[in-house]
């Protein structure tokens, strides 16, 4: 990863250029059965261990979600680090099962909890952007099929108008966060919670979650027609391993699946099945006027990217016929994760979404990167995060100055948090947290962008 630092400026992005960082409820809050608040569906999955089924925990080191970063007890801490970045955005999630622990009874302490988080960002001079649903369902609504369960909208529904009516002032709103991400893992490989697999699980979740955001789009917008209303998706570079035909063909399928499939029904489009026929089973969960819901006029779209994925033709797999060539055996320029850093990637999907023609402005609304932190002396020197955000800014600056309406950048994250199956050894945080003390402290990264934003 090779980037002339000096070369970046805030300038370069514009007067209006929206600066933010980014966090998640189920991630960063713990507190996961206090004052109200009822069981997740990660709350469960990280109570699988011990179970005489299932011997063998989820989570890597038995990690569990309630020993991160206590946000819901350093809210204010944290949000004046955030400030003190020179960031004046704040993008967060609200836990559905805080505020309705069992799908349908208000509690009123969660409600006030985040009422508290919202005034605390206005005084503080920094404007919210809440995302409804960042993976954490209610356990009791799992119950009744979660996502499988076409009610969701109906529940959804339900979640979404006491939120909007209880935080009146909060102006930018995301439905979902990642939901191939959340669908694909939670509900087709079962890596991620509830840890359903198959693929009518997959396809039932897929559409319920797709029509959500059409659903909840409008709702939002007809108790707040000033709000700013968008949804976010994971989107990643994918190459072929090579020229060959057979390849590019296992690339473009690849594409399709991991960042086609849940954007293009959006912008009326529809599912790709015509494409790719094994998509049509979709179709028996379609109802009458589904087309119609499914696209919707988004007032802003959510690009989260981290890496880059090469596929190649695999002959030996019956339903799809692709295979991805680990990161590992192509480069050594790996995140604790083992993804592959590439920051061309981030300048090829924006321009990618640009293509559609949308008219919809893009947010960046999460791009990071997992390192192994050591504190030492009181300091985190984390000079690979500090390159990997010049060079990927570089490339989002590239792209905005060649016409792409891009109008924001979120980091992730603000802090250290809980890497949902990977436990708590990866850190994405520009904000290092001590999980034995809950001590915060300013990483290098946190430094430079201070001194970036600053300028």
């Amino acid at each position: 990863m090779h980037s002339e630092q000096h070369t970046l400026k805030v300038t370069d992005f514009g007067d209006n250029f929206i600066w933010g960082a980014s966090i998640s409820a189920a991630q960063t809050e713990s507190a996961i059965l206090l004052d109200g608040k009822a069981a997740s569906i990660w709350d469960e999955f990280c109570n699988n261990r011990g179970r005489l089924f299932n011997r063998k925990n989820q989570i890597k080191n038995n990690h569990h979600i309630d020993q991160s970063a206590d946000f819901y007890f350093h809210y204010q801490q944290d949000i004046d680090l955030l400030k003190s970045m020179g960031f004046k955005h704040f993008r967060f999630s609200i836990s559905w099962s805080r505020v309705l622990p069992d799908g349908e009874t208000v509690n009123e302490a969660g409600i006030d909890f985040y009422q508290r988080v919202i005034a605390y960002c206005h005084a503080s001079g920094i404007e919210p952007w809440v995302t409804l649903y960042h993976w954490d369902l209610p356990a009791a609504l799992e119950k009744k099929g979660g996502w499988t369960n076409r009610q969701i909208l109906d529940w959804f529904e339900l979640y979404a108008r006491l939120c909007v009516q209880s935080f009146p002032t909060v102006q930018y709103w995301m439905v979902l966060n990642e939901p191939s991400v959340f669908v694909g893992a939670g509900y087709f490989f079962g890596i991620h919670a509830p840890g359903k697999k198959g693929f009518t699980n997959f396809f039932k979740a897929m559409h319920h979650a797709t029509l959500s955001i059409g659903h909840i789009y409008r709702i939002i917008k007809a108790l707040n027609p000033t709000a700013k209303v968008g949804s976010t998706f994971s989107f990643t570079q994918i190459e072929s391993v090579d020229d060959s035909p057979k390849n590019v063909k296992a690339a473009y399928l690849a594409d399709l699946l991991i960042n086609r499939m849940f954007f293009e029904p959006l912008i009326g489009l529809g599912y790709p099945i015509a494409e790719f026929k094994k998509l049509k089973r979709i179709r028996d969960f379609f109802k009458e006027g589904d087309e119609a819901l499914l696209a919707v006029p988004l007032d802003f779209i959510g690009i989260q990217n981290y890496t880059r994925e090469v596929f190649r033709h695999n002959p030996f797999n019956p339903f799809l016929k692709i295979k991805q060539i680990p990161p590992e055996g192509r480069t050594k320029d790996l995140t604790a994760m083992k993804w592959e850093i590439h920051p061309p990637g981030i300048y090829n999907i924006l321009h990618k979404i640009n293509a559609y023609n949308t008219g919809i402005p893009l947010i960046i609304t999460e791009n990071g990167i997992a390192l192994d932190d050591q504190m030492k002396d009181g300091k985190v020197q984390d000079e690979k995060r500090v390159q990997f955000f010049t060079a990927y800014l570089e490339q989002v600056a590239k792209a905005k100055n060649e016409g792409v309406d891009i109008q924001g950048y979120f980091a992730w994250s603000l802090m250290d948090n809980f890497e949902w199956a990977e436990g708590y050894h990866p850190r994405f945080g520009l904000v290092y947290i001590d999980f034995e003390s809950k001590r915060r402290v300013l990483k290098d990264s946190a430094l430079w962008f201070r001194n970036f934003l600053g300028q």
